[in-house]
C-alpha cells in the first residue's frame, strides 16, 4: 500500500503537495495544473483548476501499480466534495472514521467532513480509475450566492451554509445520463487555455446543477422521479427491444414501463434521449417500418399485417401509412413498392 499526503488548499497547492510526494514535477497551463503519475507508481494524470466563487475541479485519470491512499489532512475546514466515478472504483472515508464508502462505476457521492477532519481516498491496484471531484469552498461560495441558497431545501441549505463544518455529511447515488454525457464532453474537449478555462468553469456549474437536481429527485417517491440515471438506460434499451420484437403485445406506455421496471417519466426521457421520440412516436414509426417491410417481403394479406402490428383497424393502418408515405398500402403493394411519393 502506498500512502500519499496533501496538507494544503486550494487545488494548485494540493497538486503541488502530491507532486512532491510522487517525486515528480507539476505542469502548469495558466490556471490549470497537471500532475503526471510517474512510471514507478503507475500511469495517468491528475489535473486541477480553481474558479471564482469557491468552485474547483479535480480530475483523476490514473492506474496505480499498488493499492494507493491519498490523505487530505490540512488542519482546517475542508472543501465540500462532489465525487463521480466515471470508470473503475474508489473508496472514501473520513479521517476520523474507519467506515469505507465505495464508489463504483456510474455512482456519485457528496461528502463533507466534520470539524477539521480530513478525507482519505483509496485507489485499487491495477484498476484504471477516472474520478471527477467538484470541490467547493463553502465560505466563498456562500458569499457569492447567499440569496440563492434560500431557495434550497433545508438539508442542502444547511450543508452549503455549514462553513465551520459542524457536522459530517455523506450522500450516495447513481448519477444521471446528462452528467455522464457532460463528463464525456469534458474528457474529449481539447481546446487550450482560455477556451478550456471557460468550458471547465461552465461545466463546474453544470455539474453542480445536475447533482442538486438528482439529489432532490432521489428524495421523492420512486414512481414520480424523472431524472434518468445512466444505469437505467439498460432498461430503456430493453423497452426498445420489446417493441421491436413484441410489437403485437404493446398496449401502452404505462404497461411497457411496468414490464421493464421504470416509471413512465424516465421511460419517456430515455426514448427522447436515444431516439428523439416519445414512446408512442417510436411505436408508430416502428409499426410503419415493419408494415412496409411485410408488404414488400411477405405474402400476408393486409389484414394479417395489421394484426401482426398489434393494430385492430385496417382503415387506421391505411390512413397512417398514407400520411407517412403518400400512398396506401394497397397501392404500394400493387405497384411493386416503387418509390414513395413522400419520404
Amino acid at each position: 500500500m502506498n500512502i500519499f499526503y496533501s496538507h494544503s488548499i486550494p487545488l494548485k497547492d494540493v497538486l503541488n503537495d502530491l507532486a512532491v510526494e510522487f517525486d515528480t514535477t507539476l505542469q502548469q497551463n495558466c490556471d490549470e495544473y497537471i500532475l503526471t503519475i510517474p512510471a514507478a507508481i503507475g500511469q495517468g494524470k491528475i489535473t486541477g483548476i480553481d474558479f471564482k466563487e469557491g468552485l474547483g475541479i479535480l480530475i483523476y485519470d490514473c492506474t496505480f501499480l499498488l493499492d494507493c491512499e491519498i490523505h487530505f489532512i490540512i488542519g482546517n475546514v475542508h472543501p465540500l466534495k462532489f465525487l463521480f466515478c466515471e470508470e473503475g472504483k474508489l473508496e472514501h472515508r473520513f479521517e476520523n472514521e474507519t467506515t469505507l464508502h465505495t464508489l463504483d462505476l456510474m455512482e456519485n457521492s457528496i461528502v463533507a467532513s466534520a470539524q477539521l477532519n480530513g478525507h482519505v481516498i483509496k485507489f485499487c491496484a491495477g484498476v484504471k480509475t477516472v474520478i471527477h471531484s467538484l470541490e467547493m469552498d463553502r465560505t466563498e461560495f456562500q458569499i457569492n450566492h447567499d440569496c440563492e441558497l434560500l431557495s434550497l431545501d433545508n438539508t442542502l441549505e444547511t450543508l452549503f451554509r455549514d462553513t465551520t463544518a459542524t457536522q459530517a455529511f455523506h450522500y450516495h447515488g447513481n448519477y444521471c445520463v446528462k452528467m455522464a454525457n457532460l463528463f464525456k464532453e469534458i474528457d474529449e474537449f481539447d481546446e487550450k487555455e482560455f477556451l478550456r478555462h471557460l468550458f471547465l468553469e461552465g461545466s463546474a456549474y453544470k455539474i453542480l446543477t445536475l447533482q442538486l437536481m438528482q439529489y432532490l429527485d432521489d428524495g421523492i417517491s420512486a414512481i414520480h422521479r424523472s431524472v434518468l440515471r445512466k444505469f437505467e438506460l439498460i432498461l430503456v434499451h430493453e423497452a426498445v427491444a420489446f417493441i421491436d420484437n413484441e410489437i403485437m403485445d404493446y398496449i401502452s406506455v404505462k404497461k411497457l414501463a411496468a414490464v421493464v421496471g421504470l416509471n413512465t417519466n424516465k421511460l419517456q426521457s430515455g426514448f427522447k434521449l436515444i431516439h428523439d421520440n416519445t414512446v408512442n412516436e417510436y411505436v408508430h414509426n416502428r409499426r410503419l417500418d415493419l408494415g412496409s417491410n411485410m408488404l414488400k417481403n411477405s405474402e400476408m394479406t393486409i389484414s394479417e399485417i395489421v394484426y401482426k402490428l398489434g393494430l385492430t383497424s385496417r382503415s387506421y393502418f391505411s390512413k397512417i401509412f398514407k400520411t407517412k408515405y403518400g400512398i396506401t398500402p394497397t397501392v404500394y403493394r400493387s405497384n411493386g413498392n416503387i418509390a414513395f411519393q413522400n419520404t
